[in-house]
């Protein structure tokens, strides 16, 4: 073969190469075009509805995205404190929150430690942090000094109080306590009062036991004047059992043996001093009595008893009885 036939014979053996080649050339290219396009984009079905009012078209217009957002939470919020308060569980969900930023308080150094209470007599020191209501749960940074004055004041044993707070952990609190005076009974029921009128508790300790005894309506305000005056007679003051009020104008005394003194309703002071002089001169306490008026300001009335009245009577009818015919009556 001449060199002619060899090179005719090799171009034809690389045309299908060539071929081959274009093919694959081509896929490629077609198969990026289709990866390439996008998925048609389908439209998104729209609501049929009614024209909204004027008021809807504003809000919407005019109201923020996460405006609405916030109002969601908060009707979310009012829901839940409603069910609060229509449950009756206000009073837990507050304790539950005080003890809560209590507890924090206490964990960062905050906790109370030291308490010192100054001035009480009647009340013991767990008694005034109960009725402050300070207890171990309390924390110095959330405790409100002028709450817990005002639930110190509020109880009658305390008539005033200070409240001072030491950081990190000591409270102190100083107190002036009322004095217990007297007893004061009215419709049956028995109480501890102080000077000025105040119940301070009913009467149920031994240790009130030998307070005077103030009866009536009206007797509490009134008892600190009139026993003032009555003890500037220590011998009628000395037998006197109760002092009792009547009509809110006028003092009764009932001694120990169960003698009645009705005292005027003006100038006392010279009724006691006359019966002070009647006991020391005439033993006036001792004879057998039951009562002595002096509500009229120029007599003095003495009652019996039943037993004098009786000899008395006894007495007339003999006395009576040995007169002579002749005499006069």
């Amino acid at each position: 073969m001449d060199g002619a036939g060899r090179s005719a014979r090799s171009v034809r053996s690389q045309e299908p190469q060539a071929d081959l080649k274009a093919a694959a050339i081509g896929a490629a290219v077609l198969l990026r075009e289709r990866l390439g396009r996008r998925a048609p984009v389908q439209k998104r079905p729209t609501i049929d509805r009614e024209p909204s009012n004027r008021l809807v078209r504003l809000v919407e217009r005019y109201l923020p995205n996460r405006l609405g957002v916030a109002l969601t939470v908060l009707m979310l919020l009012g829901s839940a404190g409603l069910g609060i308060v229509k449950g009756g569980h206000v009073d837990e969900f507050m304790v539950g929150l005080s003890d809560t930023r209590n507890a924090l308080a206490n964990s960062v150094g905050f906790r109370i430690t030291e308490v010192a209470i100054n001035g009480r007599r009647q009340l013991s020191q767990d008694e005034v942090l109960a009725i402050g209501g300070v207890n171990g749960r309390s924390s110095l940074l959330f405790l409100d000094a002028t709450t817990l004055r005002d639930k110190l004041k509020a109880n009658p044993w305390i008539a005033d109080a200070a409240i001072l707070k030491l950081y990190p952990g000591r409270l102190q609190i100083d107190i002036v306590e009322r004095t217990a005076f007297a007893l004061w009974q009215q419709d049956g029921r028995l109480a501890v009062i102080a000077e000025d009128g105040a119940v301070l508790e009913p009467f149920v300790a031994r240790r009130f036991v030998s307070l005077p005894l103030v009866v009536g309506k009206g007797a509490d305000v009134k008892a600190r004047d009139f026993l003032a005056l009555l003890d500037r007679y220590p011998q009628v003051r000395s037998v006197t059992k109760a002092a009792i009020l009547v009509g809110e104008r006028r003092w009764n005394l009932r001694l120990k043996d169960g003698l009645d003194i009705r005292l005027p309703e003006n100038d006392v002071g010279n009724a006691l001093a006359v019966l002070s002089k009647l006991d020391k001169e005439d033993r006036l306490f001792s004879r057998d009595i039951t009562a002595v008026d002096m509500r009229l300001p120029d007599r003095l009335t003495v009652q019996l008893s039943e037993e004098a009245a009786k000899a008395r009577e006894e007495l007339f009818k003999d006395k009576k009885s040995k007169k002579k015919p002749g005499d006069s009556a």
